[in-house]
């Protein structure tokens, strides 16, 4: 019978095999592609017409290339599969693969990646994927002798890449009106911009390998601009995929911050993050670049805010429930709760937040100077955001308890969603009363923010890691606030009022670095008070800015 199966496997040309293959590819894993592209030529059908005879000439000049023995097979079958993974991320989460989302799925922890495989995942990928690399891995392929295939190929690659760049130029100011008016115009094309993209992240993570960080404020020192006698404490609650459309303290309907709203918090409305993922958005804020500045090469050559601090004599300790600090924290005190697989608040990998909070006291009745805290929440980290959130914080219902979105409507993923953001208001909330606990013997000041946002279907898009460029602004709109205890804000002349008034300001990721540096009292050339969102409503910061220049 096996014999008998073998025996009738059918034979089929190399370009043939090539062309069946670039067809599949473009109609069956490119649904998100052509969608865009049919709404972007929206007002010049016939200019879509020829996008789509371009981009197939090209497609098929790029799969014939692998076209020669030996190496055509292995070369189809992972381009097959690279476009089923890459299709089922477009089409079910409106995802870009690019570099940057390369890198944040090359960090991701096996709990994070397994809420990712879901049964209609698994079902996908074998329809879409594994079925049709069997179907190449049973036929024969017949190849021509090797100086003939050579001109052969040759031919049909030439000729597609003439019908490619003749639909190029006989519609060039088509093509360029809407290519500059959609920058994403390819960027969802699988699985080319997905390999391409995984391409240009192992290269670059070549190069960074060996990086080492040029030291940064090593001038800094503590000026006490208060004279204050007991230690300044900052803790930094560094929030994950929290967007701001959904705090009740920017205005949003439901009440998702109940607890904050009775602490006194400086709320900023009108804050963008530095990027759309955490292994951009995390490094950049900590870093002394603005996000214009920043790229991911100069956040690895250069030490960051808490280096800074530790120049300055400042205790750094990091707490992570996250997935890492991206590098951040490679020369301060830095510990992993999730390894502690702590039964309270752990299950499959992955912790409450409540282990950060469990910590919180310990930790400040050893406070022996000026120390600052940073806490790595997990937050709202989707898809699972059902998982993010003990029961009694499950006040929004119906709520999506399944990590596929296709399995819930739109209204429970929504209310999952802002289960999470109760329960960040929770956590941020008692770190403010454990501070107010320990007034006697710490000088305390809370910093939240969160690395970005997050989509919730709006316009199709779920998730984040959006390219920035393009990204819509759930994805880039994040909340920030802060709390100054009473005798903190007395001493160092903070007037509230002042900054209640200013909050509306626009802010970003460009003023954590130096509004942290101000909290501190740490005078350093790096720190740039046009940058300190508390500058303007302190009455020492002449002081502090005068001390870092001399």
């Amino acid at each position: 019978m096996k014999a008998g199966l073998l025996a009738r496997r059918p034979e089929i040309g190399s370009i043939t095999l090539c062309f069946i293959t670039t067809l599949y590819l473009l109609l069956v894993t490119n649904r998100s592609f052509w969608t865009a592209a049919y709404g972007y030529f929206a007002s010049d059908r016939f200019a879509f017409v020829l996008f789509v005879i371009g981009i197939s000439a090209a497609a098929m000049a790029i799969i014939t290339a692998f076209s020669a023995k030996y190496i055509t097979k292995p070369f189809l079958i992972l381009f097959v599969l690279s476009a089923s993974a890459g299709s089922w991320f477009t089409d079910q989460f409106g995802v870009i693969i690019d570099k940057e989302m390369i890198r944040n799925a090359a960090v991701s922890t096996g709990a994070e990646t397994g809420h990712l495989i879901t049964a209609r995942f698994v079902t996908h990928m074998l329809l879409t994927g594994i079925l049709p690399s069997l179907l190449i891995v049973w036929v024969r392929i017949r190849h021509r002798p090797f100086f003939q295939k050579l001109a052969h190929n040759t031919g049909v690659i030439l000729a597609c890449l003439a019908v490619f760049a003749a639909v190029g130029f006989g519609d060039y100011r088509a093509f360029a009106g809407i290519g500059r008016a959609h920058k994403d115009l390819l960027d969802r094309l699988n699985p080319f911009v997905p390999i391409t993209s995984t391409i240009r992240f192992a290269v670059s993570s070549g190069k960074e390998a060996d990086i080492v960080a040029e030291p940064l404020g090593t001038d800094a020192r503590r000026v006490n601009t208060t004279g204050l006698s007991k230690p300044r404490v900052t803790i930094i609650i560094t929030g994950e995929t929290a967007r701001a459309d959904d705090f009740s303290l920017g205005g949003y309907k439901k009440k998702t911050n109940p607890e904050l709203e009775k602490q006194n918090v400086v709320y900023f409305p009108n804050t963008t993050s530095c990027g759309t993922a955490t292994a951009v958005s995390l490094p950049c804020m900590y870093s002394v670049y603005t996000r214009t500045a920043y790229t991911h090469t100069k956040g690895l050559a250069t030490q960051n805010l808490l280096d800074v601090l530790t120049h300055a004599k400042v205790d750094v300790t990091w707490l992570d429930n996250d997935t890492g600090s991206y590098h951040v924290t490679d020369r301060v005190d830095y510990t992993y709760l999730p390894k502690s697989g702590d039964p309270r608040f752990c299950k499959d990998g992955e912790c409450l937040d409540e282990i950060l909070l469990d910590k919180v006291d310990n930790w400040l009745a050893n406070v022996k100077g000026d120390s600052v805290l940073v806490l790595h929440q997990l937050g709202s980290h989707g898809p699972a955001y059902y998982a993010r959130y003990p029961d009694e914080y499950r006040r929004f219902v119906p709520d999506c308890r399944a990590n596929d979105f296709g399995s819930c409507t739109p209204e429970e993923i929504t209310n999952a969603y802002d289960n999470t953001i109760l329960y960040t208001d929770h956590v941020v909330s008692t770190v403010i009363d454990k501070l107010k606990q320990h007034a006697a013997s710490v000088a305390g000041a809370v910093v939240y923010v969160s690395d970005h946002g997050e989509s919730l279907g709006e316009n199709g898009i779920y998730l984040h890691g959006t390219p920035y460029i393009i990204a819509p602004s759930e994805q880039t709109h994040v909340p920030f606030l802060t709390w100054v205890g009473d005798d903190l804000a007395k001493s160092a002349g903070y007037d509230m009022s002042c900054m209640a008034k200013h909050a509306a300001e626009p802010r970003s990721h460009d003023n954590f670095f130096h509004s942290v540096l101000g909290l501190m009292d740490v005078a350093t050339k790096v720190y740039d008070p046009k940058l300190d969102v508390f500058a303007a409503c302190r009455q020492v910061t002449d002081k502090l800015a005068s001390a870092a220049v001399n």
